[in-house]
């Protein structure tokens, strides 16, 4: 049991050893004086989200503080090696709100060694499992500099999801990790809230994860996301591209601009040019522009999942169309796409302006404005556009031929 009189008089010596008033303190706290009078006095403790940043400002630990002795012994212990279990273990309390998706199919919660999932289901017949793992690269450098925290989560998310979508699978569950070299509570539970709400958007739920804190490894304010998901889909449903036949249409479904990939290149421009980080493209900052979230394509196409309108399907990421149509491409087949047909977003016409970029370049980095690819028979390219157009622009930028090469471009980047 705690002894409020024992640490409100540890508080008081600590913070008269550093030669602080109560006042001081509490600027430092951002909070009341009489907040820190009445934990000195023994008549209320600290609350669970303050005791961070009082053992920080005092030079304790939180485990310091709740027993009302600072730990002089010589033998080492994980507070001074920089992971107080205390404070991390109230963090996990608070994560169990994030947890409770209201999925039947999640059988237990926080606690466990692991998470359990029941994965009958009763309409699909030989049911294959799909998984896969993603983090949102070096976006998330500058989500965490631009206070975008929630918002990288769903890039993360949605980069996951539409992975696995690819072979027209059903998201089910997802498990992160978050690496950090010091758990700043509220940043914790921003991300935690972030991955959680972006599952249930995508229909799938947040059963667990880890946080693993690392001081010796990890710099202090630096964190490092990843995630997993499993899928599910019949296996007589799975979509591989082994059904792409000569003559298929390539349909693009539009991006929203970066999504996940090309942050590197973006970095360094930035870091060339720091006074474009405020320039106006399209009416909102160049900064606001590049941490739009990865859109979710799931919502878009899961209605043609019960159709034989989906031949093959592609999620553009890192290198571009040809280095990811590629991957579904059967061999003797070949699909041809036409550049002048891409609808470029203004957000790329930029970059390539101000950092000299060449259309190779450009393609072969970003998604210029196509995010998802379906190849579809001809015959029903004009259903699959129209269910896809209820969420987002989908278009015809080429079609399936005979050929040695996996991907051929013909015509020209249009940049007007």
């Amino acid at each position: 049991m705690l002894d409020s009189t024992k640490i409100g008089n540890f508080i008081a010596a600590k913070r008269k050893n550093l030669d602080l008033t109560q006042q001081q303190l509490a600027d430092k706290l951002n909070i009341s004086f009489q907040a820190i009078s009445k934990w000195e006095n023994g008549s209320a403790y600290p609350n669970v989200e303050i005791l961070y940043d009082l053992g920080l400002a005092l030079g304790v630990t939180v485990d310091e503080i709740l027993s009302g002795n600072e730990k002089v012994e010589e033998g080492l212990s994980y507070s001074k090696a920089g992971v107080d279990i205390s404070y991390t273990d109230s963090i996990k309390s608070e994560m169990s709100a994030y947890l409770c998706s209201g999925d039947a199919r999640v059988l237990n919660g926080l606690g466990p060694f692991a998470s359990l999932y029941d994965i009958h289901f009763q309409e699909i017949k030989d049911p294959v499992l799909v998984l896969k793992s993603e983090e949102p690269g070096s976006k998330q450098k500058l989500a965490m500099e631009y206070g975008y925290t929630e918002s990288i989560c769903h890039d993360m998310i949605n980069h996951l999801v539409n992975d696995i979508v690819v072979m027209g699978a059903r998201p089910l569950a997802v498990l992160d990790t978050i690496v950090c070299g010091n758990a700043q509570k509220d940043i914790i539970k921003s991300l935690v809230k972030g991955i959680s709400e972006a599952c249930t958007e995508n229909g799938c739920s947040l059963v667990g994860g880890e946080t693993s804190i690392q001081p010796s490894v990890i710099d202090p304010g630096v964190y490092v996301l990843t995630s997993s998901i499993a899928g599910i889909v019949d296996r007589d449903r799975v979509v591989d591209g082994s059904k792409i036949r000569e003559g298929d249409a390539v349909l693009a479904i539009a991006s929203n601009g970066l999504h996940t990939n090309g942050y590197s290149l973006v970095r360094l421009l930035m870091e060339k040019m720091p006074e474009i980080k405020l320039d106006k493209v399209e009416g909102i900052t160049f900064v606001e522009q590049i941490m739009k979230p990865h859109t979710p394509y799931y919502k878009a196409i899961k209605e043609l999942f019960s159709t034989d309108c989906l031949h093959g399907m592609a999620h553009i990421t890192g290198g571009g169309i040809a280095g990811n149509l590629c991957r579904i491409i059967p061999k003797g087949l070949c699909a041809e796409i036409d550049r002048s047909l891409i609808r470029i977003l203004p957000i790329f016409r930029y970059i390539k302006a101000q950092g000299r970029v060449s259309d190779e370049e450009m393609l072969r980095t970003f998604n210029m404005g196509v995010g998802f690819i379906l190849v579809v028979p001809e015959t029903k390219k004009g259903q699959v556009m129209q269910t896809v157009e209820k969420h987002y622009d989908c278009y015809e930028i080429g079609g399936i031929r005979k050929g040695s090469a996996e991907i051929q471009f013909t015509g020209r980047l249009n940049w007007l």
